[in-house]
Order: C-alpha cells, then structure tokens, then sequence
C-alpha cells in the first residue's frame, strides 16, 4: 500500500461540538428560494440541542446571488469572529462564494495553544486542534469556501446544506453529527475501479466549483491528496471538458487517488450523440494510474454522506472503500 504519510501536511481539526454550543448561519453563495426545506434543515441542528442563530434578512436576493458581495462577506467575516460562535452553517450552494474570496484572507488564532495537539477521531497524528477554530459545513458552491480555509489550515466539512439536510437518509444526518461532535466515521462502499490501497489526505469538493479554482490562490496543495469529487446537472460533455482542464495543468499527475461521488442527473440531452457520464469518467481518469473508486455515496441528492476536508483518509480501489484515517 502507497503511503508516505510522513509527507501530509497537518490541518486544524476544530473542537468537538456539543449540544448548547451556538451556531451561526450564513447565505454566502446563490439566493434561498427554498424556504421550507431550509427551515427543517434548521430545526434538525436544533432538536439536538444546538443553539442556531439565523443572519438577518436571510432571504435577500441580488440577482441570483444571497445579498450583494459585501454583505455577504460581512456575513462570514462577522460569523468567523464571533467568538462564542463554535460552527458556521452554509443555508445553500448555488454561486457566489468565490466572489467573496477575491483578496480574502482567514484570520486565525491560536490563543497561546500552537503546537498543542489534541486527540482527535479522524488521525490524531495528523490533525491538531485550535479552541479558536470553528466548523464551517456546506458542499457545492461552499466547496470554494472548503478549500480556501483548508489553504489555511484549517478542516472544514463536504456535508449537507440546510435546504439538503432534511431530505438526507438518517444515516446521513447521523453521520454528520458523528463527524462535528468527534465520534469515528463508517467507511464509505463504492464501486471499485482497481489500481491498489493508497493513504492521502482528503480533499472532497464540486468538480465545476473545483475546476474554477484552478490558477487560483485558493487551489490547495494537491500533491498526495485522495481527491473526492462529485457534480449535478452537468452534461457530459462538459465533464469531459472540466477533466481534461485538470489534465492539461498537469493537476492530475499529483494526486494519489480519486474517490468519485454522484453525478447526478448529468445525462446529455435527449437525441443528441453523446457519451455517458460513466463513460467520460472513465476515459478521463481511466488511464492515471491511480486507485479510483466510484459511485460512492456523497454529492447532490441524498445520500450526501459528510466527509471532512485535510483529514488522513484510505482509499480501497481493490474493495471499493474509503474510510478516514490510516
């Protein structure tokens, strides 16, 4: 098995959440249309016990976007630094969080605790904890906010948004919930595409939102991550075109494995000559040389199974499984 893990570098893994801890909730990408779905995301971080505060005028539209760029920089700026705010909730993906990352910078504390690791469930070699970090949680467009604060060393979570959480199996909301309140995370089963067993560090994010960063400040350091990519309403054709974008920066040759969520609802349109999406993926990423595994159960449309962001993870390609740690 590949491993070198001496190699990964170390991210923050903020604190175990607990019941009674607060958190803030933020709209820092597309406009909320979705209310109701939204609000049960809501109440269900609140039955257990969580105090959830919403941003004022959550509902404010630009266009497409949640508000314009700088009120809802100030809404994420405003939530980071609270300091009795210990998790920050993304209310949906959509578009606008890389508008908000032009001259962007994370402001992180240690408070006199640098160098202090404290044992956590994912790796505790690996992953050291600051009480001054907090959880921010989202997927989709929020993948851009994921890996910008991964660049700053510090874990995020790929997981549920609250207009997606209700809808998502109750494995999936338990699995969520393990992941922020320290508790191990199952391996995920996917479909296995072969090339051996690698250890990497995690990067889960949107393959579109991902493809953007590319060139960018905000593109982590890929060498020796187990990339975990997943996508919706995008055609095939241009998947392919996205793939091929990583190919030809020469990104792809740096990355220790591939874990592939859904792709969901990616179909070309009707009567239009086309390959699969399975197809693309395939030949796009076939010939790497890498393990890969498919179809595993995170991405749009439930399950969206949370996996952490920078934490030591194993990719299975012979059995198919992905499962965090060594």
């Amino acid at each position: 098995m590949q491993s070198n893990t001496q190699n990964l570098k170390s991210k923050l893994v903020p604190p175990p959440l607990k019941p009674g801890d607060l958190l803030r909730v933020i709209a820092p990408s597309g406009a909320l249309r979705e209310f109701e779905a939204f609000h049960k995301g809501v109440e269900i971080w609140r039955s257990r016990g969580y105090r959830v505060e919403i941003i004022p005028k959550i509902d404010d539209k630009w266009g497409y976007l949640a508000s314009k760029d700088e009120n809802r920089c100030k809404q994420l700026v405003t939530a980071w630094k609270e300091p009795e705010c210990r998790g920050v909730l993304c209310a949906r993906g959509g578009f606008g969080s890389t508008r908000i990352l032009e001259n962007w910078t994370w402001e992180i504390e240690d408070n006199g605790t640098t160098g202090q690791a404290e044992e956590n469930t994912f790796s505790s070699s690996h992953l050291i904890s600051y009480p001054s970090s907090k959880w921010l949680i989202g997927f989709s467009d929020i993948t851009a906010l994921l890996w910008s604060l991964y660049t700053a060393g510090i874990s995020g979570v790929h997981g549920p948004v609250l207009t997606t959480l209700a809808s998502e199996p109750d494995w999936s909301i338990q699995r969520l919930f393990d992941c922020v309140e320290g508790r191990p995370l199952a391996p995920l089963k996917g479909c296995s595409w072969g090339g051996g067993v690698v250890s990497g560090i995690l990067l889960p994010g949107n393959l579109t939102v991902a493809t953007h960063l590319l060139g960018t400040p905000m593109l982590p350091d890929i060498n020796g991550v187990i990339l975990a990519l997943e996508d919706v309403t995008e055609a095939p054709y241009r998947i392919d075109r996205m793939l091929t974008q990583w190919r030809m920066s020469g990104v792809l040759s740096k990355v220790r494995g591939i874990a592939l969520g859904s792709f969901s609802r990616c179909e070309a349109p009707p009567n239009v000559p086309s390959f699969s999406v399975e197809e693309v993926l395939r030949d796009r990423l076939g010939d790497l040389g890498i393990p890969i595994v498919s179809n595993l159960p995170f991405g749009h449309e439930a399950p969206n199974a949370a996996l952490p962001v920078g934490v030591l993870a194993t990719l299975d390609a012979e059995q198919g499984i992905l499962s965090l740690g060594n």
